[in-house]
């Protein structure tokens, strides 16, 4: 690699790092100002970062299709990743529905198949697989499991659940996008931007209490809209001019990284039954990753 190319990698495994810390932040500070009011402060801060260090991008030299779709795109997974989170009935659940949202490495590389034309071996299929036991031993935990038991989880909270599945299908066909339409350019201040307003307009028409700011919630919320902003715009520049091949490869360990974190933030003790679906998501990822190796 070059040294262009080496530098734009190292942002992309920092975008990994400050993800990592995301899930825990998000829940606790939904706990204090509310699900939607919690993500739209976080955006509203993120995109204030965002475009006092790199301005709002030309509208007109972004292309198309990318500011458009992927725009779509981006500004749907925010909302409904951090939706998911808020609405989590308990910290354990925010949790699992935290761990949902890696499957999204491998379904990056799936759909990369179809949009990128990746080439890749008949291995990417038990890695898929076993990516998808993981959520389900995830989601188990340290219990008796059986299918019915599985639908009575996603029952009591159906909503998060299937924005949290979403949340990794759409974040996955996003990395694609803009590997192939984007030309090179960033539309992640702009994304920022239209999150916030999506989700303030959003607050304005739901009952949540009133906002009200105390030190430790004004200072998580400042870290993590400071660090979110950092992320997606190291994320962007990494996918656009890295390895992505490397960056998918690292990223395929932030599940286990992102439940510590959670876990130490929240105090919450996972049994070795979570950790054990965490580490299979990790291994799926990695068997989906060998897959493509030789064809990158």
């Amino acid at each position: 690699m070059d040294t262009s190319v080496k530098r734009a990698t190292a942002f992309g495994l920092l975008a990994i790092l400050l993800w990592s810390t995301s899930v825990g932040l998000l829940r606790s500070i939904s706990e204090h100002f509310g699900p939607v009011g919690g993500a739209a402060l976080i955006y509203t801060v993120s995109a204030i970062c965002l475009c006092l260090a790199r301005g709002l991008p030309k509208v007109r030299e972004i292309p198309q299709r990318y500011l458009w779709i992927g725009g779509a795109l981006f500004v749907t997974y925010e909302i409904f990743l951090a939706l998911a989170i808020g609405l989590a009935h308990t910290r354990t659940q925010s949790l699992e529905l935290g761990m949902i949202n890696y499957l999204w490495p491998s379904l990056t590389i799936l759909l990369a198949l179809f949009i990128n034309q990746q080439r890749s071996s008949l291995w990417l299929w038990p890695g898929l697989a076993l990516s998808l036991a993981g959520i389900v031993q995830v989601m188990k935990g340290d219990g008796d499991w059986s299918p019915l038991q599985m639908w009575h989880n996603i029952l009591d909270n159906p909503l998060a659940y299937g924005l949290a599945f979403a949340a990794a299908l759409i974040w996955a066909l996003y990395c694609n996008i803009t590997r192939r339409w984007s030309d090179g350019k960033n539309g992640v201040s702009l994304f920022f931007c239209a999150t916030a307003a999506v989700l303030w307009v959003k607050f304005a028409f739901v009952s949540e209490a009133p906002i009200h700011f105390t030190l430790p919630a004004t200072l998580q919320l400042l870290f993590m809209g400071a660090s979110t902003a950092i992320a997606y715009s190291a994320w962007n520049h990494g996918i656009q001019r890295g390895n992505m091949t490397l960056l998918a490869t690292a990223s395929y360990f932030t599940p286990v990284l992102s439940a510590l974190m959670a876990s130490l933030w929240l105090g919450l003790h996972p049994g070795w039954g979570f950790w054990q679906g965490v580490m299979m998501v990790v291994g799926g990822s990695l068997l989906c990753w060998l897959a493509t190796r030789r064809y990158s």
